[in-house]
């Protein structure tokens, strides 16, 4: 017994049945002649076979019941030639891509040449955005003094009262309806739903 076949070997093997015969098969043919003339594995070359078929290097063709399959070179050096100009073309593309992108670096990289006028200047600036940074954090300590902040957290407390205003408004019906249609004392009302007896408007 030879040494195991990897799927590229096999494949190789097969496409040399097709080309060496330039003849269409049965795939009951292809597993007797793939053991006995290149030993592929019978039970792998219908695999194989469809493996080249999915690859478009090989043709299937159903005719009644049976399927053929055929390849034949002067379709397969077709196929690595229009492979190869397309490759060509994607070659050319990248280069042009490349060199679009080293003029944009050589223009990005102009006036930013390593000098001491510029090392004083990024020192400069970066000091300053330290001490920008400072008084950022020096700012969010005094945020609670901000009038901006304090006019708003007036709005939002005027807000809040009517709010609650409406709801002791609501709470005061509420007692009153109950104590004219159940005949209810307010402190058993007030005592049952756990209201205090000074509530009032705010």
């Amino acid at each position: 017994m030879g040494p195991r076949l990897t799927i590229d070997e096999k494949r190789k093997r097969m496409m040399d049945i097709f080309h060496e015969s330039q003849d269409v098969f049965l795939l009951k043919e292809l597993e007797k002649i793939g053991p006995k003339q290149k030993g592929i594995v019978a039970q792998t070359v219908k695999d194989v076979v469809q493996s080249l078929v999915d690859d478009g290097m090989c043709h299937a063709e159903k005719i009644g019941s049976s399927n053929y399959f055929w390849s034949f070179p002067s379709e397969a050096a077709i196929k690595r030639r229009n492979r190869i100009a397309d490759l060509e073309k994607e070659i050319a593309q990248v280069d042009g891509k490349i060199e679009a992108l080293g003029s944009s670096i050589e223009k990005a990289q102009f006036g930013r040449e390593q000098t001491d006028e510029r090392a004083s200047l990024m020192e400069e600036l970066a000091e300053i955005e330290a001490r920008w940074n400072l008084q950022q954090e020096e700012l969010q300590q005094f945020k609670e003094c901000d009038p901006e902040l304090m006019n708003q957290r007036r709005k939002e407390t005027v807000v809040a009262q009517d709010a609650a205003n409406r709801w002791t408004d609501n709470i005061f019906i509420i007692q009153g309806w109950a104590r004219d249609k159940f005949n209810m004392e307010t402190s058993v009302f007030n005592k049952a739903f756990e209201i205090p007896d000074d509530l009032d408007s705010v």
